[in-house]
């Protein structure tokens, strides 16, 4: 149904003086804490009535004209990730040499348009035609050298244009590859360079007194680097569901009325609050076994903090400068009557009280590897995306896209993915990857629940 009419490789242009460059970075504690997480896995989806020779002969080499111009200012994206083979003796880094380049697959799918760009339940297993995978380490003395980005374009011809792209976390953050993306996009759109505010590489903006970094190596560094691989078969249907802007604004004035001391909640709090509770409750209904009301429930979401630290992280850094925000809840109180709005509170109040405090974002973040939330975060639920970074606005000169699927939630025991909606103006997206007995029971929870 998919045939791949090439794999290219794209570098920097040959003729800047950047693409002659050597780049190496160290990495961040905040990197090497994703060191051993899956590809992030992310497709957009964009309606644009297109023949095969169009494609082929005009945008194919404008995207990847494009492309070259946009790594000139991104060269890690095109560099790759070095993870040593003695890794006492040696750290991990991110390293760009002249000659580097991204993979680029080109496609063309006979597969149903509309059918993936739909929000009903839809087998996971059909996306993986249109996600690069990231390609093969190699090897020399020293280290593993592992690509950490790879993208695929695939013609839906007469209906649309699939840019699927995979990343390396410790590549960096959304705000990071988001920004990557808007570039190439733009540049494209524009035909011309239009990297508006370059990118910051220097590690130094992190402030790392406690040499938080040499800590996390000395626990990351013990387990076997293994890339990962497609989750397939998934044995999971994906799903979207809308929040519209009425009905945020209820669950907010139904939160304020039971907890009217918390003044304010935003549209994530009561989202996040919403969707964790409905998720907890529909699985009661398809679980064989009653959950012991005690268990702790734990709800986890990642926050970007480079103006919540001190001293502050230029917006324009490119890497992860992020903090985790988090909830824990026993299970009976979040299934119980007031749930949405005991989850509310606690998430509220831990963005107020930490994330949003710089001299309490990060205290205690050398104790984050130690181990001892490991059984409650095994539950955890988790959140991949944000609002605040709209992918969907990336726009090649086909418009805004379509659909945002994020991938790589199929590969989590429960994550959600979480987007601006473009069908509800003030409205959020929530992406959902789960067995479709689970997704049935979700779906009835999280349409009765707001009826009444």
């Amino acid at each position: 149904m998919t045939t791949f009419l090439e794999t290219c490789w794209i570098p920097p242009p040959p003729s800047s003086a950047a693409a002659a460059a050597e780049l190496e970075l160290p990495l961040s504690f905040f990197d090497v804490l994703w060191l051993h997480f899956h590809p992030i896995r992310r497709l957009l989806f964009y309606e644009y009535s297109c023949s095969e020779s169009h494609f082929s002969e005009t945008l194919i080499p404008k995207l990847k004209e494009s492309l070259s111009l946009t790594l000139k200012h991104y060269l890690p994206v095109a560099g790759n990730l070095l993870y040593p083979l003695n890794t006492a003796a040696h750290k991990p880094l991110l390293r760009y040499i002249s000659g580097d380049s991204v993979s680029l697959k080109i496609a063309i799918s006979g597969g149903n348009f509309d059918e993936l760009v739909g929000n009903h339940p839809r087998d996971a297993d059909k996306f993986y035609d249109f996600v690069p995978e990231i390609p093969p380490a190699t090897e020399d003395s020293d280290y593993k050298i592992v690509p950490v980005f790879a993208l695929q374009v695939t013609l839906f011809p007469g209906r649309g244009i699939c840019i699927g792209f995979s990343n390396l976390h410790s590549l960096g953050d959304a705000r990071s590859i988001v920004g990557f993306m808007h570039a190439w996009a733009s540049t494209c759109k524009l035909a011309g360079e239009s990297v508006l505010s370059p990118p910051i590489f220097d590690r130094s903006v992190i402030n790392d007194p406690l040499k938080v970094d040499d800590i996390f190596w000395k626990v990351k560094g013990k387990i076997p680097f293994t890339p990962s691989s497609f989750p397939i078969p998934t044995n999971r249907v994906r799903a979207t569901f809308t929040l519209h802007q009425s009905d945020i604004k209820k669950l907010k004035e139904m939160v304020l009325a039971k907890k009217p001391g918390l003044g304010h909640v935003s549209s994530f709090v009561v989202t996040a609050s919403y969707v964790w509770t409905t998720l907890v409750k529909s699985a009661d209904h398809v679980e064989e076994e009653e959950e012991d009301q005690s268990m702790v429930e734990c709800f986890i979401f990642a926050v970007d903090i480079r103006e919540r630290v001190n001293p502050a992280v230029p917006t324009n850094y490119f890497g992860n400068c992020l903090g985790a925000g988090i909830a824990e809840i026993e299970h009976g109180k979040l299934v119980g009557e007031e749930g949405l709005s005991v989850a509310a509170e606690y998430m509220a109040e831990d963005i107020k009280n930490r994330i949003n405090n710089k001299d309490e974002v990060l205290r205690g973040v050398e104790n984050w590897m130690d181990g001892s939330k490991s059984h409650t975060w095994a539950r955890a639920v988790g959140v991949s995306g944000s609002p605040k970074f709209d992918l969907c606005d990336a726009d090649f000169g086909w418009g805004r896209a379509r659909k945002l699927e994020v991938v790589s939630i199929d590969g989590e025991r429960c994550s959600i993915s979480l987007c601006k909606s473009n069908d509800s103006e003030g409205g959020l997206e929530i992406g959902l990857s789960m067995p479709k007995e689970r997704m049935d029971a979700f779906a009835a929870a999280f349409a009765n629940g707001l009826k009444s």
